[in-house]
């Protein structure tokens, strides 16, 4: 079987991202992909379970790691429709993922806000492990449309 595309995994952290939405969570997804297999998915459930640390990312993170039965995902790949904050960073840091692909920047709360600038953040170049790959901008304009909608919604 021929390996899926980055924007075909990030068409399914959309879909985990929609079913934020439509539970009033800030609609934020994402998946976990080992050798061309989902073997996580999740969304935001900040809300839901009343936990400031629900990120997509996290939830996904432990997800994955209790499907494998490991502590490390070196071989995997983490989807996720926003780019991280700095707290999501140091659990994909810690957990060794490989690569990260995130569609759409947050300016607000992204991490690079904080390694661009300096603030707080007392900086190698990157927050991520430094054997994980970044790819940035993938399906970036469906990811920014879906976070913009909802925050218009809010308003």
């Amino acid at each position: 079987m021929l390996p899926y595309s980055d924007e075909h995994f990030m068409q399914q952290a959309l879909k985990e991202a929609g079913k934020a939405f439509e539970a009033d969570e800030v609609p934020i997804g994402a998946v976990i992909v080992i050798n061309n297999k989902i073997v996580a998915r999740a969304h935001n459930q900040v809300e839901l379970l009343n936990d400031p640390t629900a990120h997509a990312e996290i939830l996904a993170i432990t997800a994955a790691c209790n499907h494998l039965g490991a502590k490390y995902l070196p071989d995997a790949s983490l989807y996720v429709t926003i780019e991280p904050c700095l707290m999501c960073c140091g659990a994909l840091y810690w957990s060794k993922v490989g690569r990260v692909i995130y569609g759409a920047a947050d300016a607000k709360n992204g991490y690079r806000k904080y390694v661009e600038t300096g603030i707080n953040y007392p900086a190698p170049a990157s927050p991520f492990h430094p054997k994980t790959t970044i790819i940035t901008g993938v399906l970036q304009d469906e990811c920014a449309g879906l976070i913009k909608e909802f925050f218009r919604r809010k308003r």
